[in-house]
């Protein structure tokens, strides 16, 4: 379906979704950025590349990747 074929509603769900998606990845990414890695559960490689696996890599990383919450 192209944007123009969709409702108002549709386009406006989809870029609230789109919008917390990238809200998610881009804390993730920062977050992993920072943390150093002993502080991240398993390889920070990849991390690296599960957070771009959409839409589930950040939430993951953000749950279950990281050790202890940032201070």
């Amino acid at each position: 379906m192209r944007w123009n074929e969709m409702s108002n509603r549709q386009q406006a769900t989809l870029l609230t979704l789109a919008s917390v998606e990238l809200a998610l990845t881009a804390t993730a990414v920062v977050d992993l950025a920072c943390r150093h890695r002993d502080d991240v559960r398993g390889r920070k490689g990849l991390w690296w590349v599960g957070i771009f696996i959409q839409p589930v890599g950040p939430v993951a990383y953000l749950l279950w990747g990281r050790r202890r919450p940032c201070s």
